[in-house]
């Protein structure tokens, strides 16, 4: 038949001496002009089955499409969004379901507004500068520290000059403002472990090395330790936002951080 003689030559990369040496059926004899009428004929298939030629990609004629078909009910799909838009271009919209509830006209419960958070905020604020001013005045009213620790120790006053801290090295005055920043947090005497006072600490160091790289730019060696630092002081942070809000509120206005 016609398409047996169409699919053969596909396969045969339409080589009509090939398909008579390969063809072994004893019914497919042709002469030469039968040759050349099915060489030059269209290869066009059956309806509904594969693509024309003029659909493949690039000269391959193996690379055959498949026709996409349009059903009745894509018909309908079809033309409902098209009626749709037509209708929406008019500034007419299709109705809503019986039951349909606006998100915008929709109240939340327990929501309040925005006004109103704004306000719990700013007092929570005024409440926590408050109370940071009041640990600020009580740390500064304590007996100054000494060098050693020999703060609270009877002595003259030459003695006492030698063991302050005016006269102490770097590594002293800072482990010393390091202690007074650190009881402006403390839950406790001798609190080290709190999250609020573990930040202080970290914050400390980070300004201690901020101060050695601005001499030492290729300290590469300290950027590296204080880039740990700040990864420490960032997950702290973190979980005090998550566990202690009010605490971090107070950490983060009194050191002035960016968050």
């Amino acid at each position: 038949s016609c398409c047996f003689l169409e699919r053969t030559l596909i396969r045969h990369k339409t080589n009509p001496v090939g398909l008579l040496k390969s063809t072994n059926r004893p019914s497919t004899m042709m002469n030469s002009a039968m040759i050349r009428a099915v060489a030059s004929m269209s290869l066009r298939p059956a309806v509904g089955t594969m693509a024309p030629l003029s659909s493949v990609n690039g000269n391959n004629p193996f690379s055959l499409q498949q026709q996409r078909s349009i059903t009745k009910a894509r018909q309908k799909r079809m033309a409902r969004k098209a009626k749709w838009a037509a209708l929406a271009k008019q500034g007419i919209f299709p109705p809503k379901p019986p039951k349909y509830l606006d998100p915008k006209d929709t109240p939340v419960i327990g929501a309040i507004s925005r006004e109103e958070r704004d306000r719990i905020a700013k007092e929570a604020e005024e409440r926590a500068s408050q109370e940071m001013k009041e640990r600020m005045e009580e740390v500064k009213n304590k007996e100054p520290l000494q060098r050693f620790h020999f703060e609270g120790v009877k002595m003259s006053d030459r003695v006492k000059k030698l063991f302050d801290l005016t006269n102490g090295s770097q590594s002293e005055v800072v482990k010393a403002q390091k202690q007074r920043g650190m009881e402006l947090f403390q839950m406790r005497d001798g609190d080290t472990g709190s999250s609020a006072v573990q930040v202080i600490a970290l914050t400390t160091r980070i300004q201690q090395l901020q101060t050695h790289l601005r001499t030492h730019k290729k300290d590469n060696s300290s950027k590296r330790g204080l880039d740990a630092l700040y990864v420490r002081r960032r997950k702290v942070l973190d979980y005090m936002e998550r566990k202690d809000f009010e605490s971090y509120r107070k950490v983060v206005k009194t050191l002035g951080l960016v968050r």
